[in-house]
């Protein structure tokens, strides 16, 4: 379709927003004088309309009727950028959820079906509700999809105008109806429309992160617990060595021997060892690198990972099962099931199947190179409704982070004598119970945000701007959840502005700018007045990697680390960019077989196999034979597929080591496996059919259990750059592989 096609199509125009906002201004006036019925009847008029000026200008004029909410006119134009097709910045407490309903609606009355990503289940249940009155007034239907909620009330929610939901959830059916049976099975449509709420979290920190849904019974953990108990006894620089940045682990000499006697298996880098190794390396990555309370937390007899962008606690998210089981071997819990996966889709290739997005957050620009490489979004700054008060005040570096911690709860301490709020932003579950403690020393009474759910959260981080509250959160805990000043509701508002609004602290900063702004952001909101300071130390991991020493110029090394990153992320989607694409070629095909009346099995027979079986059951009870044993062919082959693909995953850090290109390797080596699955599959088919029996007319089919579906399960795992998990002690072993293998040939 041309780009003038689109254009008419979408209802865009070349007028700029201002002038649209103007156009929107002048009719806002007009359809104030109306009254609710009437403004009813106009809403209902514009069904299938793409009349921007008419459906933002209702919208608004509805907002205020319905929820009591004048909207700004900034919220206007963050909208009209949505309309567009951008991803608008916002500031934190400019009221991006109200702002997205203009756009919201206008997609919506397109009649397809629009998405409102959201960050979490509580926020999609919250959002859906308070604004459910807006969207009745044009006859548009609105539900919300959380986790809990059965097939049936999950498909009635993907038929609404306007579905709001994680993800994560959406992605999960969307595997979910990809191993349907039946056309029964099915809750979502196609995709159409999406509004990325906390675009940056969704787009960019998650979007590599796989969603999984998998099946079976667990692998044996033979060799993972005989890893653990060996690697539990090897003692840090004699055993292993860690580099200056505790980033990657390597065996010294004495370890491969020492791992090498406790496992009596040789050479520990022969080939017939490749499971032994693989175990080590798991366990020695788990018991070296990974930190209790930092990167995960034990709860209720499980390990739960550690968001490293929200420091947050994740359920239902796990490092890849080799890893996942080494760090609960570790702990002394019960091993999760890992199981065999049956599909997988990253949050990047969900996001690519809609056919029009677009996203709103707080901090957007700084990405703004990112969401136009990856997505081709451009990025709409929105100015604030009321000009931005608040003191970003310069860094305070101290040389440890004991020092630190001592000026921390010093600085803390002052303030809160005045009663002036502070909400302290820490990296780590870890970090904020050591703060919380020694303010526990100090007696400064305080909440702690770090391991609760969503609207816990939200309760909370409300009552952050209270007289004399002292909040210790990890990073973006309650995001989505306006802190006021004075609290909820804003009692004392006035006194605490006059003791200069609510104080941010961090302390320390992260990798990605924006991280540090979102924090920054919680202060200063709608005109109040506020101040943000964060304070930092030499042995913060991001100044320790970058090897800072001196005065630190901080904005200069996050704006390299997110160049890596972003390039880390470009890289990786070279490699599954063909996964993905013979992903959806599969995806295709199933849908074909499942839905397309024209689909017939004898397409996988021969002429004279199809008429045999015809003659004996009818052709109906063939053709239904026909899509059952198509469909559980293709779940299974598919498997093995994935299962290869991640093999060869694992494997190709090898190649690189060898001297060769290891995306042109990698990328040769799926299309073959990719190639050995079609041949399997008309093979397979066809099989199941020669070994059949006719009992009372119907067609029974050997191995009939393989046919049938058992328990299934989803969770997200971590992403898994080739190797990237092994590879930072592996790259070490290989070395003193290749050492030994010259001494040996010498």
């Amino acid at each position: 379709m041309s780009l003038p096609s689109i254009r008419r199509l979408f209802g865009l125009r070349d007028a700029e927003p201002e002038a649209q906002l103007r156009a929107i201004t002048r009719r806002r006036e007009e359809l104030a004088a109306h009254t609710d019925d009437e403004l009813k009847s106009i809403a209902r008029g514009v069904r299938g309309s793409a009349d921007i000026v008419e459906t933002f200008a209702l919208t608004a004029v509805i907002a205020e009727r319905v929820l009591g909410l004048r909207m700004f006119d900034v919220q206007i134009l963050g909208s009209l950028a949505l309309q567009r097709g951008h991803v608008a910045e916002m500031q934190t407490g400019e009221g991006k959820t109200l702002a997205a309903v203009p756009a919201v609606v206008w997609y919506a009355l397109r009649g397809r079906g629009t998405h409102v990503l959201t960050a979490n289940d509580y926020l999609a249940r919250r959002d859906a509700t308070w604004m459910t009155g807006i969207y009745h007034w044009f006859g548009l239907s609105v539900a919300h999809v959380s986790q809990s909620m059965t097939a049936e009330r999950r498909r009635h929610a993907y038929m609404c105008d306007v579905t709001y939901a994680t993800t994560n959830e959406v992605g999960f059916d969307y595997l979910r109806d990809g191993l349907a049976r039946s056309a029964d099975e099915l809750v979502q449509r196609p995709f159409a429309f999406a509004v990325v709420d906390e675009a940056d979290s969704i787009l960019i920190d998650e979007a590599r992160i796989p969603l999984v849904i998998a099946g079976g019974v667990p692998e044996d953990p033979e060799w993972v617990h005989r890893a653990n108990s060996v690697v539990t006894g090897l003692q840090a620089r004699v055993h292993y060595t860690l580099d200056e940045f505790e980033r990657n682990v390597q065996l010294t000499d004495a370890g491969i021997r020492r791992v090498e006697a406790a496992l009596g298996c040789g050479n520990l880098f022969a080939e017939q060892n490749f499971c032994s190794l693989t175990a080590v390396q798991n366990a020695l990555h788990a018991h070296a690198l990974l930190k209790r309370n930092v990167d995960y937390v034990v709860k209720s007899n499980s390990v739960e990972l550690v968001d490293e962008f929200k420091g947050r606690i994740v359920q239902n998210r796990r490092w890849p099962a080799g890893l996942q089981s080494a760090i609960e071997a570790k702990e002394g819990v019960t091993s999760r099931t890992q199981g065999r996966i049956l599909s997988s889709i990253t949050v990047q290739a969900l996001i690519g199947m809609y056919e029009r997005i677009c996203g709103m957050t707080g901090t957007a620009a700084t990405q703004a190179e990112e969401f136009w490489k990856v997505y081709k979004l451009p990025v709409t700054v929105i100015p604030t409704n009321r000009p931005v008060i608040r003191q970003d005040l310069p860094d305070i570096v101290y040389p440890t982070r004991v020092a630190r911690n001592q000026a921390l709860v010093e600085e803390i301490q002052n303030v809160h004598k005045t009663g002036r709020p502070i909400l302290v932003g820490t990296a780590s579950v870890e970090e904020s119970e050591l703060l919380s403690r020694c303010l526990q020393i100090a007696g400064i009474p305080h909440s702690v945000l770090n391991a609760m759910n969503e609207e816990a959260e939200a309760r909370v981080v409300a009552q952050a701007g209270a007289l004399s509250a002292v909040t210790i959160s990890t990073n973006m805990a309650g995001r989505g959840t306006d802190i006021l000043l004075g609290g909820n509701p804003p009692n004392e508002h006035q006194r605490v502005v006059e003791l200069g609004g609510l104080y941010v602290i961090g302390t320390t900063r992260h990798e990605a700018r924006r991280i540090d702004y979102q924090l920054r952001g919680r202060a200063g909101r709608q005109g109040d007045p506020g101040t943000s300071r964060f304070f930092i130390s030499r042995e913060d991991d991001l100044l320790v990697r970058f090897g800072i020493a001196g005065n630190p110029d901080i904005d200069s090394v996050q704006r390299t680390a997110e160049g890596q990153n972003l390039e880390i992320r470009q890289t990786l989607w070279k490699y599954e960019s063909l996964v993905e694409h013979q992903r959806q070629e599969v995806c295709e095909l199933r849908r074909e077989i499942l839905l397309s009346p024209g689909w017939s099995i004898r397409s996988m027979l021969t002429e004279e196999r199809y008429r045999e079986l015809v003659d004996a059951v009818s052709e109906d009870a063939l053709e239904r034979a026909g899509r059952r044993v198509a469909l559980a062919v293709i779940d299974d082959l598919w498997a093995d597929y994935l299962a290869n693909v991640a093999e060869l995953k694992d494997g190709i850090r090898w190649i690189s080591w060898g001297g060769r290109d290891p995306l042109y390797e990698f990328l040769t080596a799926v299309q073959a496996i990719h190639e050995d699955f079609r041949c399997c599959l008309k093979e397979s088919i066809a099989g199941a059919f020669e070994a059949t029996e006719i009992r009372d007319g119907e067609i029974h089919f050997q191995n009939e259990e393989r046919l049938k579906r058992g328990a299934t399960w989803t969770y997200v795992t971590t992403d898994r750059p080739f190797g990237g998990l092994e590879e930072r002690f592996v790259k070490g072993l290989w070395g003193k592989f290749t050492k030994r293998q010259h001494a040996e040939e010498n």
